[in-house]
């Protein structure tokens, strides 16, 4: 299995989603914090598994909220681009910011 990484976007991404779920319920965010956990570790079992998006980068929907994982699959990890809502502002990860170079660069 291979080992998934969120860039430090992803990572604040997720974290807005997580905070802006649990005010609008008490717990939701906590289920989406889990429903992102477990696609990732189905994206690290099964990579390639999932459509591509646009050029390398794959997208896995999430089964329970409007939202996909972009990720890539680099030599030794997956690295997770962004937590992208899957209405609103569908392909704003594309433009010049979020290019691989400066993704790598953006990690951890």
């Amino acid at each position: 299995m291979m080992r998934v990484k969120f860039t430090r976007y992803a990572k604040q991404e997720l974290e807005d989603a997580i905070c802006y779920f649990e005010l609008e319920f008490s717990g939701l965010g906590k289920k989406f914090k889990n429903e992102v956990k477990l696609a990732a570790l189905r994206i690290a079992e099964h990579p390639q598994a999932w459509s591509v998006e646009r050029g390398d980068v794959r997208k896995c929907l999430l089964h329970s909220f409007p939202y996909k994982l972009m990720y890539s699959v680099e030599k030794d990890h997956i690295l997770v681009i962004a937590v992208a809502h899957q209405h609103r502002r569908p392909h704003y990860w594309v433009d010049g910011f979020w290019d691989k170079k400066r993704l790598t660069e953006r990690t951890r």
